[in-house]
């Protein structure tokens, strides 16, 4: 494939605990380098997670995520042709990925990268290995879907996989992971904490579930967190049931951050 959805990126004022939580619950490898400030890196074998420290002005969670792709001088010709809006910011030489930002038509942010990029290191180097839980997918809220689905599939030459009829969502494939990108309505929040057009969740693909949940009880049980609202929330029952309706999950959670997955058996 041209393009590979190969990072990720959370802003969270808890990177060690996230990391643990991360390689404990998925099993993703934890970086055993000191990044500055306190950023931790983990990964599937195949996409990287930076676990980076939330400075002032900036918002937690899940941030942006990113391609590693075969020219990115490709990627400029097509932005020129096509979506000459759409601009490009070479990043400073310590991101251990993305060596330029960019964002989509409708103002997403996401990461670009090339093999062999001079920034490049960390587990970003390492060589692509199969494992038993990996990142899945990734989803996308955008105002226009339809619009940014084009966009992915036109600079990125992403494979629309087929669904069913009456699903509104474009399904966006590199081959292994699948970039999920959904309409983002404000009327979809009734009852619920107003989230704006952004990322939504990370999708996960597990061996076993049943594997998975013991993991996962075992990880609560050890970082046991009392409820700071014990009582039944009924917004949270409402993000919790739109996110239940995204049919590429059959689990629905968060990470200690509020960083919203689902689960599935592969």
């Amino acid at each position: 494939m041209f393009a590979q959805l190969r990072h990720m990126a959370i802003v969270s004022s808890n990177c060690d605990q996230e990391g643990d939580f991360y390689r404990d619950v998925f099993g993703l490898k934890r970086s055993a380098l000191q990044r500055a400030g306190g950023a931790v890196v983990v990964g599937d074998g195949y996409v990287g997670l930076n676990l980076n420290p939330r400075a002032p002005g900036r918002q937690a969670g899940f941030d942006h995520f990113g391609f590693e792709v075969q020219d990115v001088e490709v990627v400029f010709a097509r932005l020129k042709g096509k979506y000459p809006k759409c601009e490009v910011l070479k990043r400073p030489s310590n991101r251990p990925f993305a060596g330029i930002s960019m964002h989509d038509p409708n103002g997403n942010v996401f990461d670009l990268s090339q093999l062999n990029m001079e920034n490049r290191r960390d587990i970003y180097t390492d060589k692509v290995e199969e494992r038993k839980r990996r990142v899945g997918h990734i989803a996308l809220r955008c105002v226009d879907a339809d619009l940014c689905g084009e966009f992915y599939r036109d600079v990125f030459e992403l494979k629309e996989l087929e669904k069913p009829s009456g699903d509104p969502n474009h399904y966006l494939s590199d081959g292994k992971v699948t970039l999920a990108v959904m309409p983002w309505k404000i009327s979809d929040f009734y009852g619920s904490g107003i989230e704006r057009p952004a990322l939504d969740h990370i999708g996960f693909k597990v061996e076993s579930m049943s594997a998975f949940k013991a993991d996962l009880e075992k990880y609560s049980a050890a970082y046991f967190k009392q409820e700071d609202r014990p009582e039944k929330n009924p917004e949270r029952e409402v993000r919790r049931q739109l996110l239940a309706k995204f049919p590429l999950g059959q689990f629905q959670m968060s990470d200690p951050d509020g960083v919203l997955i689902t689960v599935s058996e592969a």
